[in-house]
C-alpha cells in the first residue's frame, strides 16, 4: 500500500473541508431564501415556522434530503416559478431570514428532542399555505397544525 505525502494529504484535507463549507453556505443560503420569499411580511414566528417546515421536508423519506432540494423541488414554493427576481431587495428582511436560516441549519437539531419538540411551531407540519392567496385542494387531506400570520400549517392525516 502506497502512502500520499503528507503536504498532499493536507491539501486533499482542505480541499473536502472547503467543499464542505462551500455546500454549507449553498443549503443556508436556500433556506434563507425561502424564508424571505414565503414569508419575509410575517412576525419571525412566521418565518421561524416557514423554516421549520422547510427542515421538516429534508427529514421527511417523501422530499429530498437537502435544504436546496427540497426549496427547488418543482412546483413546491411559488416564489421558485414565478418569473419574478430570486435577489431579495429589502436589506432588513434579507438580515432577519438569514440568521432564522443559521438558526435552523446549525443550532435547531443539536438541541434535545424535548425542547426541538417545543420550539417547532408547526408541530411537525410539512405543508402550509396562505388563504388569502389559494385554497389548495391537498389542504382537505391535512390536519391543521397551526394557523401564524397568513399561513395555515398542516401534516398528513396518521
Amino acid at each position: 500500500m502506497r502512502l500520499l505525502p503528507f503536504f498532499l494529504l493536507a491539501t486533499l484535507a482542505t480541499s473536502a473541508t472547503a467543499n464542505t463549507t462551500k455546500d454549507h453556505a449553498r443549503q443556508l443560503r436556500c433556506l434563507a431564501l425561502n424564508i424571505y420569499f414565503e414569508a419575509r411580511g410575517e412576525s419571525t414566528e412566521g418565518q421561524l415556522a416557514v423554516a421549520l417546515v422547510t427542515a421538516n421536508r429534508v427529514k421527511s423519506p417523501r422530499y429530498p434530503n437537502t435544504m436546496c432540494g427540497v426549496v427547488w423541488q418543482k412546483r413546491q414554493f411559488s416564489w421558485t416559478h414565478d418569473g419574478k427576481s430570486d435577489r431579495p431587495d429589502d436589506r432588513r428582511a434579507w438580515k432577519l431570514a438569514k440568521d432564522i436560516a443559521r438558526f435552523v441549519y446549525y443550532k435547531f437539531d443539536r438541541l434535545p428532542a424535548r425542547t426541538r419538540r417545543a420550539l417547532d411551531l408547526t408541530h411537525g407540519a410539512l405543508h402550509y399555505y396562505a388563504p388569502s392567496l389559494a385554497q389548495p385542494y391537498w389542504a382537505r387531506l391535512q390536519v391543521v397544525t397551526r394557523t401564524i400570520g397568513g399561513h395555515v400549517f398542516l401534516r398528513d392525516r396518521s
